[in-house]
């Protein structure tokens, strides 16, 4: 059967030059401007210098540009509206392969095919034999089991790592596929290989849809319809073989010999010159030809739907429940976190090392003062400044997966809450909470704190929830920004105000008072407090001449030592965490998924 067709009219797209609060302030720049066009089924390409506006083409045609700078212009798919249900017929490669570089290209596939495929129609066999029928189909035999390839860990070719991209978009059998420049990075034999895949994949009844910048003539002669576009306007649209003539007409003469690719990119920036030249532009004589009035007149006898469906706003479509697709999506999160030694195995020996260090250094505390105390004290700051500063880490967690969560939550892999999720339960749990409980089990007994389990048990979940807090702040900051650079300045900060106002380096009861506040906020505030109650409670420290009880000490600090003086800075801390968590939630559901 036949692919889709895929017809836009008069499309004007324009996009605000402004960031931030300035943005709606901002004037507008028009991209695209009266564009049309019917792409059926075959290879359709689109065409243009870097700048032209192809790239953008492509992505208002596949719903995945922000709808609020489509300014006129519909576009319909099969004479109908797009909406978010064009994702379960149609398909998008983006021109960065984004891939999980530590899993195989076999678990790459597996992974979409789970989350992909309805389980009432594929059982796991099923999906087995889909991933490896898909494997043959793109010539990743020979790969399959390979991994994809990290910064620290050598992986598979580009162009296999292309063919890769493209089979997790192939898993749902697509009628209608969008690539975005599938052949930048490549050589000029990969591309080749690249570019006859898709063309056979139009053979079988596709509608395949991709930009291209400046193709050899062997990709060139594989296109069956071009649409050509110089400076956001369309300056030909019609079957490839035909454009050399089209312009010759104009008075335009390509070369013996010359690549017609390499010929149109001269004409539309004008590095040939005409017979006869006009004043008129390139666009202004594709309006009035023969190619546009056809294009003009098929897209007139085309019945309109009656209402526009913003596919913005409509519900989008999962095939796979919840609770399965954050079993899968943990199930990556795991195998990723296992083959990261950097990040996983690090933080551990890290965690051990410091206890140690620690541990040696405030070996077996006395009880005898003035020691007794400033040790202590001094312990416990050089502890929670660990804890926090620690998980610096953490604020890398969201940013360098961006890309990967926009492109699979917006092609509908899984919801936003689902790989929320499989962050807190996988990473959050082993990667900083196990570390920390070696950790306390290592300085707590080295130090010769309160030989007593409980207390024990207590200063552990007091470490725990100090860098559970400092996670949560460093989860909201980076599911805030997508740049290292600013997530580390969004995060010291925050956390260095904490340390000031946390009650060791100035005494909270003689702050001013309209800086008071900071306390309440302080992470180091209700880990000291926690840890100093905890250790201080039921203490006695001697000198020659007199005896001072913890709680002497604690008094005098003007921390509260009751039950519930205890637990609330637990409360608190607990507080800051789920506060910090949920904000880092409601920040990834607002992450704009439109390029």
């Amino acid at each position: 059967m036949p692919g889709p067709t895929v017809t836009f009219g008069d499309v004007r797209y324009v996009v605000r030059e402004g960031r931030g609060p300035c943005r709606r302030a901002a004037p507008e720049k028009e991209i695209l401007r009266n564009v049309s066009g019917i792409m059926k089924t075959g290879l359709n390409a689109i065409m243009g210098a870097t700048g032209s506006g192809k790239t953008s083409l492509l992505d208002v045609i596949a719903g995945r540009k922000d709808p609020r700078g489509l300014r006129s212009g519909q576009i319909l798919v099969n004479n109908k509206v797009v909406t978010s249900e064009l994702r379960l017929l149609s398909a998008y490669v983006v021109q960065d392969d984004i891939l999980m570089g530590t899993l195989t290209v076999r678990e790459n596939l597996m992974f979409s095919a789970n989350l992909r495929l309805p389980r009432q129609h594929y059982s796991t066999h099923g999906k087995k034999k889909k991933v490896v029928c898909i494997i043959q189909e793109l010539g990743l035999l020979d790969c399959a089991d390979t991994k994809i390839g990290t910064e620290f860990l050598r992986g598979v070719s580009g162009g296999e790592r292309k063919r890769c991209s493209i089979g997790m978009e192939l898993i749902t059998s697509p009628a209608l596929l969008f690539l975005d420049e599938p052949t930048t990075g490549l050589d000029s034999n990969t591309a080749q290989s690249i570019v006859a895949l898709l063309h056979r994949l139009s053979r079988n009844g596709r509608t395949v849809i991709f930009s291209i910048h400046q193709p050899r003539y062997s990709i060139f002669k594989l296109v069956d319809h071009l649409t050509l576009l110089h400076k956001g306007e369309t300056v030909y649209a019609g079957p490839s073989a035909e454009a050399i003539q089209y312009f010759h007409s104009l008075g335009y003469e390509c070369e013996a010999f010359n690549n017609p690719a390499d010929f149109l990119m001269d004409v539309t920036n004008g590095q040939i010159s005409p017979r006869v030249r006009s004043e008129r532009s390139l666009a202004d004589l594709y309006r009035d030809s023969q190619y546009c009035a056809n294009v003009t007149e098929e897209l007139n006898n085309i019945i309109k739907p009656a209402e526009f469906e913003d596919a913005a706003r409509a519900t989008p479509s999962y095939v796979t429940p919840f609770l399965y697709q954050l079993k899968v999506v943990c199930w990556r999160t795991a195998l990723n976190l296992v083959r990261n030694p950097q990040t996983s195995y690090a933080q551990l020996a890290l965690n051990i090392l410091f206890a140690l260090l620690v541990g040696l250094i405030y070996f077996q505390m006395p009880h005898t003062l003035p020691e007794a105390l400033q040790n202590r004290n001094g312990a416990f700051f050089f502890l929670i400044i660990n804890m926090v500063f620690g998980n610096l880490s953490a604020v890398e967690l969201f940013i360098n997966e961006r890309p990967l969560f926009v492109h699979e939550n917006s092609s509908g892999y899984y919801r936003t809450s689902v790989y929320f999720l499989s962050k807190v339960f996988v990473d959050l749990v082993p990667n900083r909470i196990v570390p920390i409980f070696i950790f306390a089990a290592i300085s707590y007994y080295m130090m010769g704190l309160k030989p007593d389990f409980t207390a024990f048990l207590c200063f552990a979940l007091t470490m725990s929830l100090v860098s559970l807090a400092a996670v949560g702040l460093a989860f909201l900051v980076s599911a805030s920004v997508s740049s290292f650079a600013v997530a580390n300045v969004l995060i010291a900060l925050p956390f260095v105000f904490m340390m000031v106002f946390g009650g060791f380096l100035v005494n909270l009861n003689s702050m001013l008072s309209w800086l008071s506040w900071l306390k309440w906020i302080s992470i180091f505030k209700y880990g000291l407090d926690a840890v100093t109650i905890n250790e201080m409670t039921g203490q006695v420290f001697y000198s020659n001449t007199s005896i001072l009880t913890g709680e002497m000490f604690l008094k005098a600090q003007g921390i509260d030592y009751s039950t519930w003086g205890f637990w609330q800075n637990h409360v608190a801390l607990l507080g800051i965490t789920l506060a910090c968590m949920a904000l880092a939630y409601m920040q990834l559901r607002s992450i704009n998924r439109w390029k």
